[in-house]
């Protein structure tokens, strides 16, 4: 039986505490109302922007003072105190559009972090059911590790469907499809393409989709391991062969149910864009995050003197498929930007448009941090073997598909606001510490070994 080490379980709430102070600071900071965005945006513009902003100003004033001195018509005067009422609509709707911004980034910051430590989970979720559907030899000696990991899912859906839940009641306004009168004609927020919308993307049936791929991930999550436990004590495989077959059932929910999360979660953040590989695309993304975890997790355990039966054949498989998922996440991604770019359609193109001007560092350093990276490393057959290689590449590799998150998310809630500041490493920081203490307390709860799995003695044994 595994015993969760108290300086891991205390560096885990460090994690925590630190995180919930960053996130209150980073809510407590964001400004309140449109004077003290003007103040923000005042203190920016100092310098070339401040410079031709006084200029453009005092060109504004000599022309007023010209107007005025030679006393134009009635009509004219009418008409330019007409442009200037304009002028202040459209500058008090731009503050108001900056507040909305800056008042998302800590919210942002919060749900990146939020859905990719929930994703990863089901990433490594939906490994393991993959596992028990392919009846695979060389994995059931890591099932405990993986159902350790995946402990994680019902205090993460929790908070997250709290989230999405503050988000519907305008806590925020990280989905403008959320916002009031986007739907309404005759509103001055009306949007026609999100009317067009508003049958599939409306408040009642997002959150309750979101209720039932939660509880549905959730529930399997439950079953397959009180089977699995189960099966130690059994004398025949009947709880092996129930595991199989709701595997199999989960299997295909899965892929479904996870499709509509990644229109539902994140492509709505962006409601005019639509992608039809978005769905393969977000599941590269966070399978590749889960089974690298797996992989972090299992060399942390075989450090501390555990998995006794975890051999370097394991590590260098679960590497394969760390190296494989890379390039398969590279190949949509490609795939994605590059029909979009190269059919150069406005309404499609804006979505990367968007990204490489305003987000150009972590757009392309998603690339090389998730593809570039992964392949000169974990290329080498040898370095699939060696615990170091496979920790600095995980590191980087988690890392890298954060960043990914951050890209796809960010874009649509702050524009060009964007920092990685408090608010995003105090969130990254409060969820990886309920992720470790999670995960580590569930593995005390259970032994390492599946022992009476029908292929356990033939993971014991694996060699590659």
């Amino acid at each position: 039986m595994y015993t969760f080490s108290s300086k891991l379980k205390t560096f885990s709430i460090i994690l925590m505490v630190l995180g919930l102070l960053g996130i209150g600071y980073g809510f407590l900071s964001a400004p309140k109302d449109i004077q003290e965005v003007e103040k923000i945006l005042a203190a920016d513009a100092h310098g070339s922007h401040g410079a031709a902003h006084e200029e453009s100003a005092e060109a504004s004033h000599k022309e007023a003072g010209h107007h005025e001195a030679a006393e134009a018509s009635h009509e004219e005067h009418k008409g330019a105190k007409h442009a200037e009422v304009s002028g202040a609509d459209e500058h008090e709707k731009h503050l108001e559009h900056v507040l909305h911004q800056l008042q998302n980034k800590p919210w942002s910051a919060l749900y990146v972090a939020c859905i990719f430590f929930l994703l990863l989970s089901m990433g490594v979720l939906a490994f393991y059911a993959i596992q028990q559907v392919a009846q695979a030899g060389w994995s059931p000696v890591l099932f405990r590790v993986m159902q350790g990991i995946t402990a994680y899912l019902p205090a993460g859906s929790i908070i997250f469907f709290i989230i999405l839940v503050l988000c519907g009641l305008h806590f925020n306004h990280i989905f403008v499809w959320l916002g009031e009168g986007v739907t309404e004609k005759g509103s001055a927020n009306y949007d026609a393409i999100i009317a067009g919308k508003s049958g599939y993307l409306n408040f009642p049936f997002w959150i309750a989709r979101a209720f039932v791929f939660l509880l549905g991930w959730n529930l399997y999550r439950i079953y397959s391991r009180k089977n699995c436990l189960a099966q130690d004590e059994a004398n025949d495989d009947l709880y092996y062969k129930k595991n199989f077959k709701i595997s199999a059932g989960f299997l295909v929910f899965f892929i479904v149910s996870e499709s509509i999360m990644s229109w539902d979660w994140i492509m709505s953040f962006d409601p005019h864009w639509f992608s039809t590989l978005f769905g393969w695309y977000v599941f590269a993304s966070f399978f590749v995050s889960g089974i690298t975890s797996i992989a972090l997790v299992t060399i942390y355990l075989k450090s501390k003197g555990y998995l006794e039966y975890v051999n370097t054949s394991h590590i260098h498989d679960l590497a394969k498929f760390m190296f494989g998922i890379s390039v398969f996440w590279t190949y949509l991604w490609f795939s994605q930007f590059m029909l979009i770019w190269y059919a150069n359609i406005p309404e499609e193109v804006t979505y990367f448009v968007t990204r490489i001007q305003l987000y150009n560092l972590p757009f392309f350093g998603a690339v090389v941090m998730n593809f570039v990276f992964p392949l000169l490393i974990l290329i080498n057959t040898d370095f699939k073997r060696l615990n170091w290689v496979i920790v600095m590449a995980g590191t980087v590799i988690l890392l890298g598909h954060y960043v990914d998150f951050f890209n796809m998310i960010m874009p649509g809630t702050v524009g060009d606001k964007w920092f990685i500041g408090i608010p995003e490493i105090a969130s990254i920081l409060f969820f990886l510490g309920l992720f470790i203490f999670v995960v580590f307390t569930a593995l005390t709860k259970a032994p390492l070994l599946a022992k009476r799995n029908p292929f356990i003695e033939e993971s014991k044994h694996f060699h590659y």
